[in-house]
């Protein structure tokens, strides 16, 4: 009954993934300059690398000793470090854009 609980969890991170993916795709616009570009980009990255994450720990952390969950755990670090780069890249976007007006 244990590796049953771990593939619920495990396919909740997923899930959430795959939403955040809408929600950037959603807004997405590309920064003014080239800084803020970056760390959206980094962002991006950090997200979709975290994705592959849940999708190997679907597979591999219901077998692991001791509920182990090492792609997880990166998983939800870089997704939480995705999020906040991509917020970061936002912050004083208006100002910008009014000042360029």
């Amino acid at each position: 009954d244990g590796p049953r609980m771990l593939y619920r969890t495990r396919h909740i991170f997923i899930l959430l993934s795959g939403l955040l993916h809408l929600g950037l795709g959603t807004y997405w616009r590309d920064r003014l300059t080239k800084q803020r570009r970056a760390i959206q980009i980094v962002g991006s990255i950090a997200i979709s690398v975290a994705s592959v994450l849940f999708v190997i720990g679907f597979f591999r952390e219901p077998w692991m000793e001791r509920l182990y969950a090492p792609y997880s755990k990166n998983g939800m670090i870089l997704i939480l470090a995705g999020t906040l780069l991509h917020f970061i890249s936002g912050l004083g976007e208006r100002a910008i854009e009014k000042d360029q007006s």
